[in-house]
């Protein structure tokens, strides 16, 4: 049996609402199963580009996703693949949303219409500019083994690695200032990073997302795909990338949530400060997010500058009060549409859920125990 007649075979049972589980007719499954993503990627075909179409999503992720099309949709022409993809795109982003992202898309024009960048080498990513040696070294190589060799994993799931050249978090401090400087002289209302941070700045509105781009597909991805396959590693296709600051007057601290991400780059820019660390305390699904932290997933990380952070977006994670001076992180949320599309049709994460991990232990136990006691009883009934 192929691939795609194993995958179709899965979608012939569903639930409704908490109900008993209803047989589909082979109709109705394969109506249900050809408006779904398929569960494994044909990893043979190459996807096309869409670089020249002017789409309601990055070409990027088209391209991404493409590889995940059910196979009667794979062989169809690309503006039907298009409009396939775009539907469950859509299905992911209300229409407020969508207007929302269309506003933003002339907000951001206007910016880089008019604001003047101080180092235009910022904008085109050159390795040997940006990265440390041993970062590039790795990179190249792009193994496990290499990867390991410069990573360390203080927390499961958390890893620390030295990325930026100093000169090149100088760089890009004096383009954060600038680019304020430039807000401040002209009155231009910006968008904050987040909801939850007052200040700082989101890199691809001022022109720095195709740099972004490059950062997370040519030197983020290598290393997810090895680390985080189970949260769509290997497939991240978009990205939010942004500044935050942290001191007197600016914000103090960052209270306890999850990101927006499959996986999260943060990135210590600098300059001199005290305080700000970032504590983490367990990777949870959207079900489990608000449950009791474990004692082994409590860790505590100090930053220092040129030093990244990567770790799962759903690691519940804050940072502590910079209690003197100023400090500035660099933050990349890497998403995959694939994973988010997949993601919605499970209902359990025991292999990233630190929650529902336990739940799927503890269910074992009881199965065994249940056979165990079964066993017991079929053996001592002949006696009986």
């Amino acid at each position: 049996m192929s691939s795609d007649q194993r995958e179709a075979q899965q979608d012939t049972t569903t639930t409704t609402d908490g109900n008993e589980p209803t047989t589909m007719t082979a109709t109705e499954a394969t109506t249900f199963s050809s408006q779904r993503l398929r569960i494994n990627p044909n990893n043979e075909h190459r996807p096309e580009s869409y670089e020249d179409l002017k789409l309601d999503f990055p070409s990027a992720v088209y391209s991404s996703l493409e590889k995940y099309l059910p196979p009667h949709i794979l062989v169809s022409n690309r503006d039907e693949k298009v409009k396939f993809m775009t539907d469950i795109m859509l299905r992911h982003l209300p229409h407020g949303e969508r207007s929302r992202a269309q506003r933003h898309s002339v907000y951001r024009q206007k910016i880089i219409t008019n604001y003047q960048p101080l180092h235009k080498e910022l904008y085109t990513l050159v390795p040997k500019l940006c990265f440390v040696p041993s970062f590039i070294k790795a990179i190249d190589e792009s193994s496990e083994k290499s990867f390991r060799n410069i990573i360390s994993e203080p927390s499961p799931g958390v890893f620390v690695f030295d990325m930026l050249l100093p000169s090149f978090c100088q760089m890009m401090l004096a383009e954060i200032q600038n680019f304020e400087k430039w807000v401040g002289e002209t009155k231009f209302r910006i968008m904050r990073p987040n909801t939850m941070n007052k200040y700082g700045a989101v890199l691809d509105d001022f022109g720095l997302d195709s740099m972004l781009d490059k950062l997370m597909e040519s030197f983020i991805r290598p290393i997810t795909k090895v680390f985080f396959s189970d949260v769509g590693g290997a497939t991240l296709d978009s990205h939010h990338g942004f500044v935050v600051e942290y001191g007197k007057d600016r914000d103090l601290d960052l209270g306890f949530h999850v990101d927006d991400s499959e996986v999260t780059l943060n990135v210590c820019l600098g300059n001199q400060f005290v305080g700000g660390e970032l504590f983490f305390r367990g990777t949870r699904c959207e079900r489990h997010v608000n449950t009791t932290t474990k004692p082994d997933e409590i860790f505590d990380y100090p930053h220092v500058p040129g030093q990244a952070v990567l770790h799962r977006g759903r690691n519940r994670h804050g940072a502590r009060a910079t209690t003197s001076g100023h400090r500035v992180n660099m933050l990349l949320w890497c998403r995959s549409s694939v994973f988010r599309e997949l993601k919605s049709h499970q209902k359990e994460f025991s292999s990233w859920c630190g929650e529902c991990f336990c739940e799927k232990k503890e269910e074992k136990g009881r199965a065994l125990d249940a056979l165990r006691k079964k066993l017991v009883k079929a053996v001592r009934a002949p006696q009986d």
